[in-house]
């Protein structure tokens, strides 16, 4: 995601309840000390920030606010089998990566494969489109795996 989501595809994001997450990180300022300090006192292990004064703890619901996610029902935990995630993408997305790892697949295949729509583009292009941008979302800010630009 180079930028903010086409036009063309905001009421897709918003029926899917991500047009909030598409606008994280934008027009904000990065502060890189204040970054650095709270890695520093960041354990992944109780997902808790240790500070001076206290202990901080980021709760799911603390995400979902800050997030602007909806949350209707229960949530979904667990892993997801597939015997073919190949027929899984082609079902959501009409296109099948040439990699696909357990169920992860490369983010840059996603924007090869599905630039931004044009004005000319016909709603089964933007819908692809826009299910692809909420992957490159969900791997980008809300389920990062850095070490392989992956997204599940």
């Amino acid at each position: 995601m180079s930028g903010p989501p086409s036009p063309l595809i905001e009421n897709y994001l918003r029926e899917a309840g991500f047009a909030h997450v598409a606008t994280i990180g934008r027009g904000c300022k990065l502060v890189p000390k204040l970054i650095s300090a709270l890695i520093e006192r960041w354990r992944p292990e109780t997902y808790t920030f240790y500070l001076p004064c206290e202990e901080c703890t980021i709760t799911l619901e603390e995400v979902q606010l800050q997030f602007g996610l909806l949350v209707n029902g229960f949530a979904l935990t667990g892993s997801v089998q597939s015997a073919d995630w190949g027929a899984v993408c082609y079902n959501l997305l009409r296109a099948i990566p040439d990699n696909i790892y357990g169920g992860w697949i490369e983010m840059g295949w996603l924007r090869d494969t599905f630039p931004e729509p044009g004005n000319d583009s016909t709603e089964v292009e933007r819908i692809r489109y826009a299910r692809a941008y909420i992957l490159e979302m969900i791997g980008g800010y809300l389920m990062l795996y850095l070490s392989r630009n992956l997204v599940i």
